[in-house]
């Protein structure tokens, strides 16, 4: 038999024993053909970090292959193969926190001019989402450190909105970022309680249940309505059948087992604590395929909580605005490199995940980074960026890119659509690409 053309090997198949679950080497039984193989799947995860950078900590010395890691970055050594640091791009929109964190997926130009005008554009995490919602569960997660605050104001006279997300589904709908880890495990596995399939097939069982009733109902009901009622149905009537569909994408991923998680009983006090567990939450999430696109903010813009952990019993945005003072900046480069260390750990998660030929951080584009460089002045240029990841093969890391002409983040946004292989010709103010993988521009 030609193991090319036989039924494959899920790629995340393990072995059980007494106390003790080993996940399999990648093997030829895992992949189902030659060009699924050659095509690996790609995912994107947007890692946000609020109130700009202590940009001598950060900055490497250095342009090319031959940079210095920052001290802010030294943690990184391990995956400097696999970051493509980003120097010189500025902010599409740069209004204090709002322009930060509002223009940092969506490249937009401009934003609202009062607490009840929200404006921006649509986010490329949900460009991804589209195109990814017939192949997964979940098109993204939108996830946070933060209670969610979309309404009031938070930074000027802007809405809250701009200040706790990074997406947005639309120019004038941005989303709620989750923060509660329970409410996140719900909403990839249901209330189980566990992440077993048993629990998960229950579950699919009584949806399923539910829908078939309310289909019914609805087609009996549209016969008695007007044209006008009869279109608000069909918008319902759209919203039951992506139930539908996510409930048809579980079932065929019943074969796919996962790490045992118990669920979540809500928000650990210990901040590290729930990082730790919604890391964990989109570990699961990108490693069962239920989602490919994540966006995320360890901490919002405007972000408050100190570090005495790390000797920085400061307020992170007052400490921010260090007024140029070397000792407070150096205090501020503190938290800045305490940020990427907890990314790092992250990344060796997604390192020791196989994922077809490789692991999942290969299987990924991760933009890291804020939307404010010099925080003392909200500065909107030279942005604090990286790319980390294989891409799918479609990153080449090992990098730093200097960019002299100041080209908009937007364009950035434009190239990782590129390179997640779903093309747009604009993302906001974007004038084009942004090129990544040739010297050219430095």
């Amino acid at each position: 038999m030609n193991f090319l053309t036989a039924k494959s090997l899920s790629r995340r198949t393990v072995l059980r024993g007494l106390g003790a679950t080993i996940a399999l080497p990648f093997l030829d039984a895992m992949v189902p053909s030659a060009k699924a193989a050659a095509k690996p799947v790609n995912r994107f995860l947007a890692f946000y970090v609020p109130n700009g950078m202590a940009m001598e900590y950060w900055t490497p010395k250095g342009e090319g292959g031959t940079f210095e890691l920052s001290p802010i970055l030294e943690p990184m050594a391990p995956y400097r193969n696999q970051m493509l640091v980003l120097s010189g791009l500025r902010a599409s929109w740069n209004y204090i926190h709002a322009g930060a964190s509002g223009s940092f997926l969506t490249g937009t130009p401009r934003g609202g001019k009062t607490e009840i005008e929200i404006i921006a554009d649509v986010s490329i995490d949900q460009l991804l989402a589209r195109h990814f919602s017939d192949e997964t569960q979940l098109g993204s997660l939108e996830l946070s450190m933060d209670t969610p605050a979309n309404a009031g104001a938070c930074t000027g006279i802007l809405s809250c909105a701009y200040t706790h997300t990074l997406s947005w589904r639309s120019a004038t709908q941005p989303l709620p970022m989750e923060y509660n880890p329970r409410a996140v495990f719900e909403r990839l596995f249901g209330d189980t309680g566990r992440t077993d399939w048993a629990a998960r097939e229950a579950r699919m069982k009584q949806h399923k249940s539910i829908l078939d009733s309310v289909t019914e109902k609805l087609t009996a009901l549209k016969r008695e309505l007007g044209p006008q009622d009869q279109s608000r149905v069909n918008e319902y009537t759209d919203a039951v059948r992506d139930v539908e569909r996510r409930i048809k994408r579980a079932e065929e991923q019943s074969d796919i087992e996962l790490p045992s998680l118990e669920q979540p009983q809500g928000v650990p006090p210990v901040f590290e604590d729930h990082l730790a567990l919604m890391l964990d939450l989109q570990l699961l999430a990108f490693q069962s395929d239920l989602t490919r696109v994540i966006s995320f903010m360890i901490g919002k813009e405007q972000s408050a909580r100190p570090y005495p952990q790390i000797g920085v019993p400061e307020a992170h945005h007052p400490l921010s605005h260090h007024d140029n003072v070397p000792d407070l900046i150096a205090h501020m480069s503190k938290i800045n490199r305490y940020h990427v260390e907890l990314f790092s750990k992250y990344l060796a998660k997604l390192r020791a995940t196989p994922d077809g030929d490789g692991s999942l951080l290969d299987h990924m584009m991760i933009l890291y980074g804020s939307g404010i460089s010099n925080s003392q002045q909200h500065a909107g240029v030279n942005l604090p960026l990286m790319l980390v990841g294989g891409g799918a093969g479609t990153l080449k890391g090992g990098r730093h890119l200097v960019y002299k002409d100041r080209p908009s983040n937007a364009n950035l946004l434009v190239t990782i659509m590129d390179k997640m292989r779903v093309p747009v010709e604009k993302v906001g103010g974007s004038n084009g690409k942004l090129n990544i993988d040739t010297l050219a521009e430095i």
